[in-house]
């Protein structure tokens, strides 16, 4: 078993130099743990397979759906997610930054494992500027869900991912993309816009009253 260890992924040089075997884990089907403006996120391609090893790995539940991190808005329209006028007006204010915004659209292209309980696709555009460049690079979305087991608070350090997952990583199973260590944050606030009036379904960084500024029908968290 090779040594258990992270690439490193803090200097514009050690991004760029990542990237070419980051791209070929992902299009091989590997799993991903990367650091995101929040906390260590997981990872893959957004094809059925590939999610699949992810659930089984984190012993994540099936029911529960995972975001898409994109890299810019073009990338919407290819995945064939809609935005309808209210996300338009909150991604143009608040993207990239910690906005997750549930879009409808998408059946022909996302798997329905990654579609949530409202019936839509939750993204978001990262201002991590690693991530935004290896998703640019990548061409598509990648996928999203905290990095830790059920129960374990999610990780803010890759040391913290090779405790838990060393294994794993050791196998080739799954690459860790070592950006430090995260200062504490806020999660991104999650605004469902598949249905007729824009609803936050959960709260974070972005506050309700700074998105009604944006769309003053908001509903949700006061």
């Amino acid at each position: 078993m090779a040594e258990a260890r992270g690439v490193p992924f803090w200097s514009a040089e050690e991004i760029e130099a990542s990237l070419a075997a980051t791209v070929a884990h992902l299009q091989g089907g590997g799993i991903l743990a990367y650091p995101t403006e929040t906390v260590y996120g997981f990872g893959t391609m957004i094809d059925r397979d590939a999610v699949d090893r992810l659930v089984a790995m984190k012993r994540r539940p099936p029911s529960k759906p995972f975001l898409l991190l994109i890299s810019d808005t073009p990338m919407i329209a290819r995945l064939g997610l809609q935005l309808p006028p209210a996300a338009s007006m909150l991604a143009a204010r608040h993207w990239p930054g910690p906005l997750t915004l549930v879009l409808p659209g998408g059946e022909r292209r996302i798997p329905e494992r990654l579609r949530g309980p409202e019936g839509g696709i939750a993204v978001r555009w990262t201002p991590h500027v690693g991530l935004q460049r290896l998703i640019a690079v990548l061409g598509d979305p990648i996928t999203s869900t905290s990095a830790n087991l059920p129960g374990v608070p999610a990780a803010v350090s890759a040391g913290e991912i090779l405790e838990q997952w060393g294994s794993e990583i050791g196998r080739g199973e799954l690459r860790l993309l070592d950006g430090g260590r995260l200062p504490p944050s806020a999660a991104s606030t999650v605004v469902d816009c598949t249905g007729p009036r824009p609803r936050v379904i959960r709260p974070g960084a972005i506050s309700a009253a700074t998105l009604r500024q944006s769309v003053p029908n908001l509903i949700g968290d006061r």
